[in-house]
């Protein structure tokens, strides 16, 4: 991986883009996962941290400029021992809402799970990448 570039404006204005103006979760859900957002010369890169599921649990979707990552998980567990039984129940899930920037290539968008991260690029549209310096001639 390159070098990476750090702007502070930029980074607050898309963190400001990522996380105003829409809501995150219903008061219900339980605690949301960890976030990491970095910036590259091509795309910007979104780190959640959600050990304990798998790839089937999630829900990755772009929609009217806003990308919506969600995940549920329900185990039951039944035990049966000397006279009684035990049930428990856990649930899993989330849902974090961002406000896409208008650099991003929202039709390419693509998401990986590994090691309890989930790992969403956004590349960046054509025209919002660097572009290299040009010598202009003098006519």
């Amino acid at each position: 991986m390159g070098l990476v570039r750090f702007n502070p404006n930029f980074v607050n204005r898309v963190f400001d883009d990522f996380f105003n103006g829409v809501p995150t979760r219903p008061a219900n859900y339980g605690t949301l996962p960890a976030v990491n957002v970095r910036e590259t010369d091509d795309d910007f890169q979104l780190e959640l941290a959600v050990p304990g599921l798998k790839k089937e649990d999630f829900n990755v979707k772009v929609e009217e400029g806003v990308l919506t990552i969600s995940a549920e998980r329900k185990n039951e567990e039944t035990e049966t021992k000397e006279g009684y039984t035990r049930r428990e129940f856990r649930f899993t899930n989330f849902t974090r809402r961002f406000t896409l920037p208008e650099t991003a290539n929202d039709s390419e968008i693509s998401a990986s799970y590994t090691d309890g991260i989930l790992a969403v690029t956004l590349p960046k549209k054509e025209e919002a990448k660097p572009q290299p310096a040009r010598l202009i001639e003098i006519g």
